[in-house]
Protein backbone atom coordinates (compact mmCIF):
# COMPACT_ATOMS: atom_id res chain seq x y z
CA UNK A 1 0.00 0.00 0.00
CA UNK A 2 1.02 3.10 -0.66
CA UNK A 3 2.00 5.88 1.86
CA UNK A 4 -0.38 8.73 1.88
CA UNK A 5 0.37 12.57 2.68
CA UNK A 6 -2.06 14.17 5.11
CA UNK A 7 -3.92 15.79 1.78
CA UNK A 8 -4.33 11.91 0.48
CA UNK A 9 -1.63 12.47 -2.15
CA UNK A 10 1.51 10.62 -2.26
CA UNK A 11 4.43 12.62 -2.02
CA UNK A 12 6.41 12.55 -5.64
CA UNK A 13 9.90 13.76 -6.12
CA UNK A 14 9.79 16.83 -8.53
CA UNK A 15 11.05 17.06 -11.88
CA UNK A 16 14.56 19.07 -12.01
CA UNK A 17 14.55 22.01 -13.91
CA UNK A 18 16.68 22.82 -17.08
CA UNK A 19 19.22 25.33 -16.45
CA UNK A 20 18.24 27.16 -19.28
CA UNK A 21 14.12 27.39 -17.51
CA UNK A 22 16.05 28.49 -14.41
CA UNK A 23 17.71 31.29 -16.22
CA UNK A 24 14.69 32.10 -18.71
CA UNK A 25 13.02 32.51 -15.03
CA UNK A 26 15.99 34.48 -13.16
CA UNK A 27 15.69 37.29 -16.25
CA UNK A 28 11.59 37.36 -15.73
CA UNK A 29 12.03 38.19 -12.56
CA UNK A 30 14.92 40.49 -12.65
CA UNK A 31 13.17 42.15 -15.25
CA UNK A 32 10.16 42.67 -13.59
CA UNK A 33 11.97 44.10 -10.50
CA UNK A 34 14.14 46.76 -12.35
CA UNK A 35 10.63 47.82 -13.81
CA UNK A 36 8.71 47.87 -10.34
CA UNK A 37 12.03 49.89 -9.08
CA UNK A 38 11.24 52.88 -11.11
CA UNK A 39 7.97 53.12 -9.90
CA UNK A 40 8.89 52.80 -6.01
CA UNK A 41 11.11 54.89 -6.11
CA UNK A 42 8.79 57.71 -7.42
CA UNK A 43 5.93 56.87 -4.65
CA UNK A 44 8.21 55.99 -1.94
CA UNK A 45 8.80 59.52 -1.09
CA UNK A 46 4.87 59.97 -1.09
CA UNK A 47 3.97 56.95 1.27
CA UNK A 48 6.88 56.48 3.65
CA UNK A 49 6.34 59.05 6.21
CA UNK A 50 2.69 58.04 6.58
CA UNK A 51 3.58 53.93 6.18
CA UNK A 52 7.27 53.77 7.23
CA UNK A 53 7.97 49.67 6.90
CA UNK A 54 5.09 48.48 5.67
CA UNK A 55 4.87 46.55 2.44
CA UNK A 56 3.97 47.59 -0.99
CA UNK A 57 3.69 45.42 -4.53
CA UNK A 58 3.68 46.69 -7.49
CA UNK A 59 2.59 46.66 -10.77
CA UNK A 60 5.02 47.66 -13.20
CA UNK A 61 2.08 47.40 -16.67
CA UNK A 62 -0.94 49.43 -14.63
CA UNK A 63 1.39 50.94 -12.16
CA UNK A 64 -0.97 50.49 -9.42
CA UNK A 65 0.07 49.43 -5.93
CA UNK A 66 -1.07 47.59 -3.10
CA UNK A 67 0.12 48.39 0.72
CA UNK A 68 -0.05 46.91 4.47
CA UNK A 69 1.52 46.84 7.43
CA UNK A 70 2.08 42.86 7.58
CA UNK A 71 3.17 41.05 5.00
CA UNK A 72 0.46 38.33 5.66
CA UNK A 73 -1.61 41.14 4.89
CA UNK A 74 0.16 42.04 1.77
CA UNK A 75 -0.19 38.49 0.79
CA UNK A 76 -3.96 38.39 1.26
CA UNK A 77 -4.27 41.64 -0.89
CA UNK A 78 -2.11 40.42 -3.71
CA UNK A 79 -4.01 36.87 -4.14
CA UNK A 80 -7.24 38.64 -3.47
CA UNK A 81 -6.26 40.93 -6.04
CA UNK A 82 -4.49 38.69 -8.69
CA UNK A 83 -5.04 35.10 -7.89
CA UNK A 84 -2.34 32.44 -8.17
CA UNK A 85 0.33 32.11 -11.54
CA UNK A 86 3.29 30.58 -12.01
CA UNK A 87 4.30 33.89 -13.87
CA UNK A 88 5.58 36.64 -11.63
CA UNK A 89 3.46 39.72 -11.75
CA UNK A 90 4.72 42.13 -9.48
CA UNK A 91 7.31 42.79 -6.65
CA UNK A 92 7.02 43.40 -2.93
CA UNK A 93 9.53 46.09 -1.23
CA UNK A 94 9.28 47.53 1.94
CA UNK A 95 8.62 50.94 2.66
CA UNK A 96 11.97 51.73 4.02
CA UNK A 97 15.09 53.87 2.79
CA UNK A 98 16.18 50.85 0.78
CA UNK A 99 12.95 49.05 -0.05
CA UNK A 100 14.33 45.49 1.24
CA UNK A 101 12.01 43.52 2.95
CA UNK A 102 14.30 41.53 4.82
CA UNK A 103 18.29 40.17 5.27
CA UNK A 104 20.10 37.73 2.88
Amino acid sequence: MTQLSQRGRTNLPRKPIPKEEQERRRQLRDDLAARCRVIFERVRPSLIELHLNWYIAIDPDTEEYIIDPTFDGITKKVINTYGYSNEPKLTMFRLNDTGSCGRI
